[in-house]
């Protein structure tokens, strides 16, 4: 038997006629022209993967962070907003922070912590006011304080207050 010419599934054994269809369902027709076929798009020369860090600036340690819902969702919604990962964002906000690192832990600063030394500068305050009315009774009844005592209990009065000022501004920021 012959073998049929390309393109032709063959002849039909049962009547002995040339069958016409593709060899396979699907298959492209031997008649048909083929579809024309569509202009690639231009594609830029220029590839958008990132070039390689070097060995110096390759981040090789992993650190491990636990967070809530609330602080994920307000962290992955600040980094969204900076169009960089979750990852990424800690790590830039991070080493931010630690440039000026009075500044940060003013800003890290819990609430709880901030509360704790609001009350500290309080009780402070209390024990720099009692010695400040000791020597105002000495003064009232007639004695004379030595200057150095009024002095070193002005500059506690001058630190009680700065240090309670502190704590109530760093409390306000964090509201």
């Amino acid at each position: 038997m012959p073998h049929p010419a390309p393109g032709v599934a063959g002849a039909d054994r049962s009547q002995g006629a040339p069958v016409h269809e593709a060899a396979t369902e699907g298959g492209s027709q031997p008649e048909e022209k083929p579809a024309p076929r569509r202009k690639r798009r231009a594609t830029k020369n220029a590839s958008r993967k990132r070039s390689p860090k070097t060995a110096a600036n390759k981040r090789s340690h992993v650190c491990s962070v636990r967070l809530n819902d609330d602080e994920k969702n307000r962290l992955a919604t600040a980094a969204a907003a900076s169009r960089t990962s979750l990852p990424a964002f800690l790590a830039r906000s991070g080493l931010a922070a630690a440039r000026d690192p009075d500044r940060a832990s003013a800003a890290i600063a819990g609430e709880r912590e901030v509360v704790a030394e609001l009350f500290a500068a309080r009780r402070h305050l209390g024990h720099v006011g009692n010695n400040l009315n000791q020597l105002a009774r000495a003064v009232n009844s007639g004695g004379q304080p030595a200057d150095v005592q009024l002095h070193a209990v002005l500059i506690a009065v001058q630190r009680a207050i700065r240090r309670v000022q502190t704590a109530t501004d760093q409390l306000l920021e964090h509201r």
